[in-house]
């Protein structure tokens, strides 16, 4: 039976079924339709690393990454592991925010897992825990959609040069990362650094927080990122 992502509205609008198995993983997702309404939402999480955990009754500041293959992993309290009712809210917890139910399963940062709580310090610095949690999506409610966590969980296809084409960025080019995120997001760096990319964009870590680069072109490779910088920061290409 075909996998269903499910995009429907507040009145329970039908799910639509694109066919694909859940389990033929990555390959399958990567043919399935695109759904305005996922890629949206795929782009608005990538772009708020930074929002509020609720659990039990508790409401917590946390910093996330998302992780190679598409999950999310945070420095977390040991009660934030042990809660069974969990929403992650980025940026903030109004009705214009991403709600994400979530689930967190604990890894140790010197097991198999280590490269996450790597990333995650790359991206963010000094953890405020000392505990780590992989988070997955189960349900996502966002622009009074409801959408299957499974469709945000998306792997990068560029994990495998990411860290390479990180370095040739920051090796040659810094005034063009730091026109662009000040043409972007009016965000000026002295200092920017590019901390991961994606097959939509581009992470530049400032002085104080994430800024995200949205990519104008579907990004494959070195070229690609080089070409989408150019673009955002206003440069003929």
């Amino acid at each position: 039976m075909g996998q269903q992502i499910r995009v429907m509205n507040d009145a329970l609008a039908p799910a639509r079924a694109y066919g694909a198995s859940r389990r033929a993983g990555t390959l399958a997702r990567m043919l399935e339709p695109v759904d305005p309404a996922v890629e949206n939402a795929i782009a608005f999480l990538r772009g708020h690393l930074s929002g509020i955990l609720r659990f039990d009754s508790e409401h917590r500041p946390i910093k996330i990454i998302v992780a190679p293959d598409g999950h999310l992993a945070a420095s977390v309290m040991v009660a934030m592991i042990r809660s069974v009712d969990t929403t992650l809210c980025l940026p903030d917890e109004d009705d214009e925010s991403m709600h994400l139910h979530v689930t967190l399963e604990q890894f140790d940062e010197n097991g198999p897992k280590a490269a996450f709580a790597d990333r995650w310090r790359i991206y963010h610095g000094d953890p405020p825990d000392v505990r780590w949690a992989t988070i997955s999506i189960d349900a996502a409610r966002f622009n009074g959609l409801f959408i299957d966590g499974e469709a945000l969980m998306r792997p990068n296809a560029l994990a495998a040069s990411e860290a390479a084409i990180c370095k040739a960025l920051n090796a040659a080019h810094t005034d063009l990362v730091r026109t662009a995120c000040l043409t972007s997001a009016e965000v000026g760096m002295e200092k920017p650094i590019v901390v991961g990319v994606d097959g939509s964009g581009i992470d530049v870590r400032g002085a104080i927080d994430i800024v995200r680069l949205n990519a104008p072109i579907e990004l494959h490779n070195e070229a690609d990122a080089l070409r989408a910088l150019k673009k955002v920061a206003g440069r003929s290409v």
